[in-house]
């Protein structure tokens, strides 16, 4: 069954959730680790790189913004500098427009090619990050922003418990959340709280604290350490704002 549900969702995009899958009990975030890192200031972008006419700060978080006469030039992306992260903890909180088509990279490579549409951008795993509560377009699946890992998409959907082996399909093996539990779980237009864990191949995504995705990656594209990054996607007029955002190196 978990060989079917897997074939199934790599040829339809939908949720595995779609299907029956053994659930597993609700899991709470951890407690937050000592010896964090700020990353945000909450007074400006020092430590941060992006196009100055998308990104700001107002009221102390960070603001992204696109308009018809500010578009982005392709997908673009405000850039944590320093050295890369690997094994990591990050957490922080969003909000975003009904419009946005967000993100928050990590394990991911900064795009140095005359190509590039513009000087800020990435590709790698990426936490989607939308005002959405309804299955399958909601925060939190990871998402293969510019093909790195493999030019694989939507690699694993919010309420899978999965493993992608080196060889084969995609496997899910158990539901974490359901569709009815994500919509009170989630906030649209309000402030939700990400948890993101990345330790070795396994990667665990929280909203609002609770567990929504528990991923291993053995592809032979799976991502290892890399740049963090917020994205402004390219398209319609659309603002994410960030706050809190904070980083444990393991």
């Amino acid at each position: 069954m978990r060989h079917v549900a897997a074939r199934f969702f790599a040829l339809t995009a939908v949720s595995a959730l779609a299907v029956a899958s053994a659930a597993e009990p609700p899991v709470a975030a951890p407690p937050e680790p000592d010896g964090m890192t700020v990353l945000f200031n909450g007074r400006d972008l020092s430590g941060w790189d992006g196009d100055p006419r998308l990104w700001s700060v107002r009221d102390g978080v960070i603001h992204g913004e696109t308009t018809p006469e500010q578009p982005a030039a392709g997908n673009t992306f405000l850039i944590c500098e320093g050295e890369p992260v690997r094994d990591f903890e990050l957490r922080l909180s969003f909000r975003c427009t009904a419009t946005n088509n967000s993100g928050i990279q990590y394990r991911s490579v900064r795009v140095d090619e005359a190509s590039a549409r513009n000087r800020w951008v990435v590709r790698g795993y990426q936490h989607e990050l939308r005002n959405e509560e309804r299955f399958p377009n909601v925060p939190g699946f990871i998402y293969d922003e510019g093909g790195l890992a493999g030019g694989r998409g939507r690699i694993c959907m919010v309420g899978e418990k999965a493993i992608w082996p080196a060889e084969g399909p995609k496997q899910v093996q158990a539901t974490l959340i359901t569709a009815d539990e994500f919509e009170a779980l989630a906030k649209v237009d309000e402030w939700n709280d990400v948890v993101i864990r990345a330790e070795g191949n396994r990667i665990r995504h929280w909203l609002n604290g609770r567990l929504i995705l528990d991923f291993v990656d053995e592809h032979p594209k799976a991502l290892a350490e890399g740049v963090i990054a917020l994205q402004l996607h390219a398209g319609k007029p659309m603002w994410a704002e960030f706050r809190d955002i904070r980083l444990k190196r393991f």
